[in-house]
């Protein structure tokens, strides 16, 4: 099985940053994307954004500007840097890695608690 393990989330003050990080366990050849979904409390997943093998990102409207999603195949790591932060963007940030043709599927991390406060 492939066993994803996040890092870097934490308690930041409005206009701060952070940076995430999620590293897959297996060899990279294999992923065809990687990315970030956040829940807020009483909220349902969203994503946050996505990034495929090739670099093509996307990111959900209200984070654009102010969050990247870069990724490293060697370390089968993908990261999430986080500024400008905003109260709304308090969450459980998961991130998720889709596989294909040896361990196919999708795969979760444990998630991470950002939460952004004065």
């Amino acid at each position: 099985q492939v066993q994803l393990v996040e890092s870097g989330g934490g308690l930041v003050q409005p206009g701060g940053s952070l940076r995430l990080s999620c590293t897959a366990s297996g060899s990279s050849a294999w992923i065809s994307a990687m990315g970030w979904y956040r829940q807020a409390p009483g909220k349902q997943r969203e994503l946050v954004a996505s990034i495929t093998r090739g670099g093509t990102t996307n990111y959900t409207d209200s984070v654009k500007g102010r969050f990247t999603i870069s990724r490293d195949l060697a370390k089968s790591t993908v990261y999430l840097q986080m500024n400008s932060l905003k109260p709304e963007d308090t969450a459980v940030y998961y991130c998720t890695v889709r596989r294909v043709v040896v361990l196919p599927g999708d795969y979760w991390g444990q998630g991470t608690q950002v939460t952004v406060s004065s």
